[in-house]
C-alpha cells in the first residue's frame, strides 16, 4: 500500500513522528510515502532526509487553496478543508491499489493491520460532529448507515471504491465532486464536512461485508512527540493505538 500525508510547515514539528509510527507499526508492505505539500525548502528537505515522495499539492485537484474559501470572522479553516480535498483526491496521486491516509499530527504506537481475510479494518469512536452527516445526506442522498464514528485520524481507502464514491457524487450533483463537496456544506459552520466520515459510511452503505471495525483507541495529548520518554510511550501503548498532537488554536483567525 502507499500512505499519503497532507501537510504544511508547521506539521514539521510531529511530521517525522508520524512518518516512523508508520514505518514501524503498519504491518503491511508499504510503497511510497507521499508528502502532499506546498513546494517550501523545509519540507523539501524533510522528504529527502526521510525518503518520501514529495508532491505539491497545486497539482493534485484542479483547484488550489485559494479556491477554498471557508472561513468566519472569529475561524479560518480553508486549509483544513483543502486537506480533506486533498485525500480524496489521492486515488490520483497513489499507484498502489490501497492507500494509507494519515493526518500530519498522528503518530501510530501500537502494531496495525489494515486488510484482514480480504476485508478492510476501519478504526472508530464514538462521537463525532452532527454537521458532518447532515452534509453527508446533503452530498449522498441519504443518511448516514453506520452508527461509529470513522473521524481516528487515518483511514484505509481502496483507490477502486473512492473512484466510484467520486463519480456517484458527480451524477447526483452535475458538478465535479469537489465543487459538490462545497456545495452541500453549510460554510457558516465550523466543523461542516469530513473526508472520513463520507467514505466509511459510504463504504458502510455499498460494502458492509468487506468492512472490520475496531475501536480507534487513539488519545489527544497537548504535548509534542519529543517530549514522550520511552516509558511513557510505552505506557501509552498499552492501551492506545495511535497519540495525536493537535494544535487547535491554530483555527482562530489571526486579527488584522
Amino acid at each position: 500500500m502507499d500512505v499519503l500525508i497532507p501537510a504544511i510547515e508547521k506539521d514539521l514539528s510531529t511530521l517525522g513522528a508520524v512518518v516512523d509510527g508508520v514505518r514501524a507499526q503498519v504491518k503491511h508492505s508499504i510503497g511510497r510515502i507521499l508528502i502532499v505539500a506546498p513546494r517550501k525548502p523545509r519540507l523539501l528537505a524533510f522528504c529527502r532526509r526521510k525518503g518520501c515522495t514529495f508532491v505539491d499539492e497545486n497539482t493534485v485537484l484542479p483547484l488550489t487553496k485559494k479556491g477554498v474559501v471557508y472561513r468566519s470572522q472569529t475561524w479560518e479553516r480553508s486549509g483544513w478543508l483543502f486537506q480533506q480535498l486533498l485525500k480524496l483526491g489521492g486515488d490520483r496521486i497513489c499507484t498502489a491499489d490501497y492507500f494509507l491516509v494519515i493526518d500530519a499530527d498522528t503518530v501510530l504506537i501500537a502494531p496495525h493491520r489494515f486488510r484482514k481475510d480480504g476485508k478492510t479494518v476501519f478504526y472508530t469512536r464514538n462521537w463525532s460532529q452532527p454537521e458532518y452527516f447532515r452534509t453527508y445526506r446533503r452530498l449522498m442522498g441519504h443518511p448516514r448507515p453506520a452508527r461509529v464514528s470513522f473521524v481516528t485520524h487515518y483511514m484505509l481507502f481502496e483507490r477502486a471504491a473512492l473512484a466510484r464514491m467520486k463519480r456517484e457524487i458527480e451524477a447526483r450533483h452535475g458538478l465535479p465532486w469537489y465543487r459538490a463537496v462545497l456545495k452541500s456544506m453549510d460554510r457558516t459552520r465550523p466543523f461542516a464536512f469530513s473526508e472520513f466520515e463520507t467514505y466509511g459510511n459510504y463504504m458502510y452503505r455499498t460494502d458492509r461485508s468487506g468492512m472490520i471495525l475496531r475501536p480507534a483507541r487513539n488519545r489527544s495529548l497537548n504535548t509534542s512527540p519529543e517530549a514522550l520518554s520511552p516509558e511513557r510511550r510505552k505506557a501509552l501503548a498499552k492501551r492506545c493505538r495511535s497519540l495525536s498532537f493537535h494544535k487547535r488554536k491554530d483555527y482562530s483567525r489571526k486579527k488584522e
